[in-house]
């Protein structure tokens, strides 16, 4: 996470404001990739949702629709000072978006901004005092803050909203993490008699593990999967579980799904490699944990890459077409198959008038990653 909020600090003062340029796309383009942006994204191709965001950042950057996607998107690969800045710009033209309020905060949480985050919410509470969704947002704030005040925010929100399932749910996170196990145990169970969703059966199951009671925890495990059949962690603890009780058998089925879910899941394939091996596949065992190891380099090197490539972004952004090109570059350098960096050279080059190079670029990133098609005007 250090490289992630050392780098960010080369574009922390920029307008956002891009300088006409050859080759610059036109306004209305920005709104067209961010409506393939967000299709992508629910279809799970995050890194093609990333790069269109980025591009359509780049020609809107005062659309806080466009921003607060980007910041999304930011988040989830761990940027999170840029999410923040990304937050903040869909706010400044947007004082009432609501979605890109509770964002920001919870950003602010993540990066160990908790003052602000605490600031900010309640100052959001302040103008809506009986809003059930208000003192849920302030509750998430002060939950690495203020355990004993969290604690009592979502209980008042469960006042204003007895049905407020994901309230009950994270007040049954922060008595996890107070070790107020039984009261945990009671919240989650209360809430999936309200509504059964995934995540209130794992963490029941992770809380039946973490107990040593092995088959209520498989029976909650069992409940989440049943509940989101794509839910990978869920599988993956499955695993483990089914793994301690030694059912190699029912383990290696269990971290086979979460693998089929999410190939990329490192640890899922570490604890399936123990399983083989136990269970006396030695090669297969082998060979899951090259590609655990495997994995794991490639993320951090993806990690780093992305890093680059939202540096090189803003540098865009600031009008440095060369300084952009020169980060871009940096991030293939890093990683030599990250789509998102080879679609930004493209736009680069591109606006240079290197029309042939563009279109290699462009074409490099759709091999990697045929979410990234060109920008219309090179169809």
């Amino acid at each position: 996470m250090a490289v992630l909020l050392v780098l960010w600090t080369l574009g922390t003062t920029l307008s956002g404001q891009v300088r006409a340029g050859a080759g610059q796309p036109p306004a209305d383009s920005a709104r067209e990739a961010y409506a393939r942006a967000l299709a992508l994204e629910q279809q799970g191709n995050h890194s093609a949702a990333l790069g269109l965001l980025w591009y359509a950042s780049g020609i809107a950057p005062r659309d806080p629709d466009i921003q607060n996607a980007l910041g999304e998107a930011l988040d989830r690969i761990g940027a999170l000072d840029a999410a923040i800045d990304a937050f903040r710009r869909a706010l400044a033209e947007r004082p009432g978006f609501r979605k890109a309020a509770n964002n920001l905060i919870l950003t602010l949480v993540k990066a160990g901004n908790g003052e602000e985050a605490v600031a900010r919410a309640k100052a959001l509470l302040a103008e809506g005092p009986r809003d059930a969704d208000r003192y849920f947002t302030l509750g998430l704030a002060e939950s690495e803050q203020d355990v004993d005040a969290a604690i009592a925010t979502f209980r008042r929100a469960l006042e204003l909203n007895p049905r407020h399932t994901l309230a009950r749910y994270n007040l049954a996170l922060v008595l996890k993490r107070a070790d107020r196990l039984p009261e945990a145990v009671e919240t989650l169970e209360r809430a999936v008699e309200i509504e059964p969703r995934p995540e209130a059966f794992y963490t029941l199951g992770v809380i039946y593990w973490q107990r040593g009671d092995t088959d209520a925890a498989v029976r909650s495990l069992r409940g989440a999967v049943a509940a989101d059949p794509r839910y990978a962690d869920a599988y993956y603890t499955l695993g483990a579980v089914l793994a301690e009780r030694k059912d190699w058998s029912g383990a290696a089925d269990a971290l086979r799904h979460a693998i089929a879910v999410r190939p990329e899941l490192a640890g899922a394939h570490d604890t399936l490699a123990r399983v083989l091996q136990q269970s006396g596949d030695t090669a297969a065992g082998a060979r899951e944990f090259a590609e655990a190891d495997r994995l794991r380099r490639r993320a951090a090197l993806e990690q780093e890459a992305g890093v680059w490539t939202a540096v090189g972004t803003r540098t865009l952004e600031s009008g440095n077409l060369t300084g952009a090109l020169d980060q871009f570059r940096r991030a293939t350098a890093v990683f030599a198959d990250y789509a998102p960096a080879h679609y930004q050279i493209g736009l680069v080059l591109q606006r240079l008038g290197h029309q042939d190079a563009a279109r290699a670029a462009f074409a490099r990133a759709a091999q990697l990653n045929p979410g990234l098609v060109p920008p219309q005007q090179d169809r």
